[in-house]
């Protein structure tokens, strides 16, 4: 069974901040890009400008623990910007990864069967 954990993160953009939320999606993913333990940090902005789905791929829940520690300097600034519509986690996260991002409502799902290339 993989470790992997991976999720998708549906944001809606708050009024007037589209501008600020290209900047920290700029920064978040440059920041992003020194972590080793993760394996995919994409986001999608919507044709309208309003929604981002942003899907992210973990080696482990150790590397989600980074990732959420590198988060914190944003956090302020992302959370101005906009708000979690939607937030679903696939794999099977460990207990100090689930506490540190329970504030963003996850639902969990675990593997019922399927494949990666």
């Amino acid at each position: 069974m993989s470790t992997e954990i991976s999720w998708l993160l549906v944001v809606a953009i708050q009024p007037g901040q589209l501008d600020d939320f290209r900047s920290v999606a700029r920064d978040l993913i440059a920041s992003t890009q020194n972590e080793p333990g993760t394996l995919a940090y994409e986001w999608n902005l919507s044709e309208d400008h309003s929604v981002c789905h942003i899907y992210e791929r973990y080696r482990d829940s150790a590397a989600i623990v980074a990732h959420v520690q590198n988060f914190g300097k944003f956090a302020e600034r992302f959370i101005a910007a906009c708000r979690p519509v939607r937030f679903d986690v696939y794999g099977t996260v460990s207990a100090e990864a689930k506490d540190l991002i329970k504030d963003l409502g996850p639902a969990y799902y675990s593997q019922l069967g399927g494949f990666s290339r």
